[in-house]
């Protein structure tokens, strides 16, 4: 990894609630609230400063615009979601570009692991827990906020053991 352990040990404190907001949100609701966005590009912002030297840190916030820029695209081709493109983007800084690969492979994973057990779990009892998510009778829409909040903090979790 790239990404040293002491950035992702400044990172994951205020990563992690964000994204298990973003993950319920999104299962919920089917939205991922501008403010969780917002929230991480802040965090982003303070820590990123603290955590990283000063040219990585600068250039990490071109990933938030390139990144916002492709969600943009892929959301007016309807590829993904609004919500989705913005937390990419938000999200971006925080993955250095030589982990782009890695970051790339456990975001499959995460893709099909997180489909897998909101199938499962749509098809269970779990269901009866929280019979008004939205995200059980969305037909074929997915709540991508799942995936990409497990996928960004599982890779500053590995990031901590480099």
């Amino acid at each position: 990894m790239v990404t040293t352990a002491l950035a992702a040990s400044w990172f994951l404190p205020a990563v992690l609630p964000i994204c298990l907001f973003v993950a319920w949100s999104d299962l919920r609701a089917m939205i991922i609230p501008n403010k969780a966005v917002m929230a991480l590009v802040v965090a982003f912002g303070i820590l990123g400063f603290l955590a990283l030297p000063l040219t990585e840190y600068l250039w990490r916030w071109s990933h938030l615009a390139v990144m916002l820029v492709i969600g943009m695209v892929l959301n007016a081709g309807r590829v993904m979601g609004a919500g989705d493109a913005k937390f990419i983007a938000a999200a971006a800084p925080f993955v250095a570009l030589g982990d782009l690969t890695a970051v790339a492979m456990l975001l499959a994973v995460c893709l099909v692991v997180g489909l897998a057990l909101h199938r499962l779990a749509k098809n269970s009892p779990i269901r009866r827990l929280v019979p008004d998510w939205q995200s059980w009778t969305s037909g074929r829409r997915f709540p991508m906020g799942f995936p990409l909040a497990a996928t960004l903090t599982l890779y500053l979790l590995l990031a901590l053991r480099s």
